[in-house]
Order: C-alpha cells, then structure tokens, then sequence
C-alpha cells in the first residue's frame, strides 16, 4: 500500500555550487535568444505595441498619482489597472486587452522581471466579465463618431466650472478646429499659437514620423463654439505665455509644468461627451473627423480640408470623411419623378 502512496517532494529549493548555477543561467541566456529568434516578426512587433501602451498606462497613472511607477512594476495591481485604463479610457476590445496582457508579461520577463503568476490570474479576472459584454466585443470594427457643431454646443453648455473647465471647452474647440490628432493636440505650444486679426495661426508639430503643418484658426460666429474666444480665455485665466498649450490641473486647481499626454486629451474629450449626456461616445478621433465632415458640407474644398486636416492626398481615409459627408449632396435618388 506504501507504494501507492504518493512521494511527498522536497519543499526545499535545490542548492548548487558556482559552476552549475553559471551553467544554468546560459542555458536561460540560449534559451531566451533561441526564442526570440524564432518568434515571427509580427508577434515582436505586437509586443513592442503592448510595451509602449504599458509605458503609456505608467504616464498617465503618473500625472494623476503625481509619482510615476517604473514600468518594471508589473504586479497584480498594476495589471488590474492597465486592463481597466485599456477598456476604460482606450475602449479596447477585451480580445485586444488579453493580447496585450500577454504582451507585458513576456516583455517584462524578458527584462528579467519576476511577474508573478498571481498577477497574470488576476488581471484575467477582471477581463472576463468583459468578454461577456457585446458592445465591448464590438468595438474597433467602426470608424469614430464625427463630432457636429450642434454636439460641441451641448458640450459647452454643460462644461465644468473654473480653470478646468476653461482648458476643456479650449482644447475641444482647438482639436476641432486643426483637424487635430489627440498626439498633435497634446504636442501644442502655446508660443506658436498667434492671435492675428482674422483668428489663430497655429503651428501644428510633427508628431509620431508626420510632418508638420501650419493652419488657420478662423474666429466662429457663436460664442460657444468659437476656438478663438476659447483659446484666448484658457490663455489668459492660465497666465501661459509659452510652453505646453494645455497642461494638467490637479484636484485643487494648480496647474502642472508637464503638457497632457495624447491619452489624458483623449479622456477629456470622452468625459465631457459623457458630462454632456451625448448619445455617442467621442473619442479623441470624433474632433478630427467631424472638422473634416462639417467643413465638407459647408461646401469647402478638399485641397483645403486636407491642409487642415494633415491628410495625404490619396489618404483612404480622408476620402472616406469626404464620401460620408457628401452622402446626401446630389443624391442620385433625388428629383428622378418619384
């Protein structure tokens, strides 16, 4: 009967002399390199991606916690964190979010850090009731919401008070109004804003291997919904001279020295879409395409709207703004006598 018992094993760790541990660590050395020389190109270049969302998630838990974490820090907390930022803040589909789960962890341990299986477990946890949500599982396969002028007024009317609420509705309007993306908002200076007779001369900077761009800012007609006025208020009140053009503002309302990072212009975009209860989400996107739509439908050129916008000439997706808002325009339904 003894032998069917089975053998209890040591609990204890194994100890080894010199020579067998610096055997031991270039076998995980060979090992390590054998891998990644195996492993596809595409699959590194996904977890490149998920590093540098990883690294992105740090910067902004950073600006909000005022001490930023080492992006060594991958821990149970941490990845409880980053799934919810990913599904929160990036709407990531939850397929998305567990193939970036992967991607840390192997990257982090290819860095030699211990990420413990715990942490893997948990952050797994708190992606399963998210793979049970439609809406959730859906997201990625649309274009973004274009934003209407009709959209940046109900904003505007439910808008925070005090500085806060000066930088939003400023940097909404000015994200709008350059056909912006939320890496070139954030990039912003205010030194290279000009306030000129007709409006805003805004120098757009090169950001993420896009070549920079001038563009022109005119002064609207409703003062809700101007970007000069708003511009000019968010200046004043935040006494910026030079520097980042939009800069964070802590819970007591004292302004930091750092700009916004393209994903905190991206939050408050969506957060005052919430605020304002709009039917859609908008995302940091829904600005650039909605300059794009309304300026199309109020008959402006594409040579013009692509200058605005940044776009290359034979860009798909510029031109599927240009069809989307010219859908209705000499419809081929219309007046045929029916």
């Amino acid at each position: 009967m003894t032998d069917l018992v089975p053998r209890q094993p040591d609990a204890s760790p194994a100890v080894y002399d010199a020579a067998t541990l610096a055997v031991l660590a270039a076998m995980e050395e060979a090992a390590e390199k054998h891998l990644d020389a195996i492993r596809p190109h595409n699959t590194k270049r996904g977890y490149a991606n998920d590093w540098a969302l990883w690294e992105e998630f740090h910067d902004w838990l950073g600006e909000r916690t005022g001490s930023r974490l080492p992006s060594t820090a991958v821990t149970r907390g941490t990845l409880v964190g980053f799934v919810v930022w990913l599904d929160t803040i990036k709407l990531a589909a939850p397929t998305s979010i567990d193939r970036r789960i992967t991607g840390v962890t192997v990257t982090a341990r290819g860095l030699g850090v211990e990420v413990a299986k715990a942490a893997t477990v948990a952050a797994r946890q708190a992606l399963k009731p998210l793979k049970n949500d439609p809406e959730r599982m859906a997201r990625g396969r649309g274009k973004a919401v274009a934003v209407t002028p009709e959209q940046l007024r109900q904003m505007n009317a439910a808008v925070a008070d005090g500085l806060t609420g000066l930088r939003d509705r400023a940097l909404w309007l000015m994200a709008f109004s350059i056909a912006g993306r939320s890496a070139e908002v954030a990039a912003l200076r205010a030194d290279t804003i000009a306030h000129v007779s007709q409006g805003l001369e805004v120098h757009v900077p090169a950001v993420k291997g896009r070549p920079p761009r001038d563009v022109v800012v005119h002064e609207g007609k409703n003062p809700d919904t101007c970007p000069v006025r708003a511009w000019l208020t968010w200046r004043a009140a935040a006494g910026i001279t030079s520097g980042p053009a939009f800069l964070p503002i802590t819970v007591h309302g004292r302004l930091g020295d750092r700009a916004l990072s393209p994903e905190a212009v991206r939050e408050i975009i969506a957060r005052n879409a919430e605020r304002a209860g709009l039917s859609v989400r908008l995302t940091g996107h829904s600005m650039r395409a909605g300059f794009i739509t309304t300026s199309r439908r109020a008959g402006k050129r594409e040579e013009k709207i692509r200058e605005q916008s940044g776009h290359a000439e034979n860009s798909p997706a510029f031109w599927g703004y240009i069809r989307e808002a010219d859908k209705w325009t000499d419809a081929a339904s219309e007046d045929i006598g029916l």
